[in-house]
């Protein structure tokens, strides 16, 4: 079974893809608003851009990491899930990328970041202008955040 047919991963993408536009005002993705939670989980779980989230814990970990994802930080979807999310960026870059977390939680989103990470082998990439917003069930209540971005470059 592919991560984007469990019921827990279509709600979440769900919550990605709406709180995305109720951030943003526009949509993340280019899918008719008909297609099924399915659809819309496959969609993004295969998208040709990166798609991120991780919980809203005090120490986050991710929650969900597309194929494009995977393939950067050279992860499969079990390593990446439940990874603390810091793991991501190189240790002295961490306090950086916690700083930009911040400004999210306060700001609702950032659609300028750009930033240093590191893959499983060591391969460090640095991010292309990339979007970051807190993420809020159909309840309202916050409940971590993600990040997309579509352009990265291998240093």
């Amino acid at each position: 079974m592919q991560p984007w047919q469990n019921e827990s991963i279509i709600h979440l993408s769900q919550i990605i893809i709406q709180s995305f536009r109720e951030r943003l005002g526009h949509s993340l993705s280019n899918l008719p608003d008909t297609s099924t939670g399915q659809q819309l989980a496959q969609a993004l779980y295969e998208a040709p851009f990166v798609i991120l989230a991780h919980d809203g814990a005090t120490d986050p970990c991710f929650t969900y990491a597309n194929l494009t994802a995977q393939q950067l930080w050279e992860l499969e979807w079990d390593e990446f899930i439940g990874m603390p999310s810091r793991y991501s960026a190189e240790p002295d870059l961490r306090e950086v990328r916690a700083a930009m977390l911040e400004r999210v939680q306060r700001d609702g989103y950032i659609d300028d970041y750009r930033g240093i990470r590191i893959s499983k082998t060591g391969q460090r990439f640095e991010l292309g202008k990339t979007v970051v917003w807190n993420l809020q069930d159909t309840e309202g209540v916050a409940c971590g955040q993600a990040a997309t971005f579509s352009e990265w470059t291998k240093l």
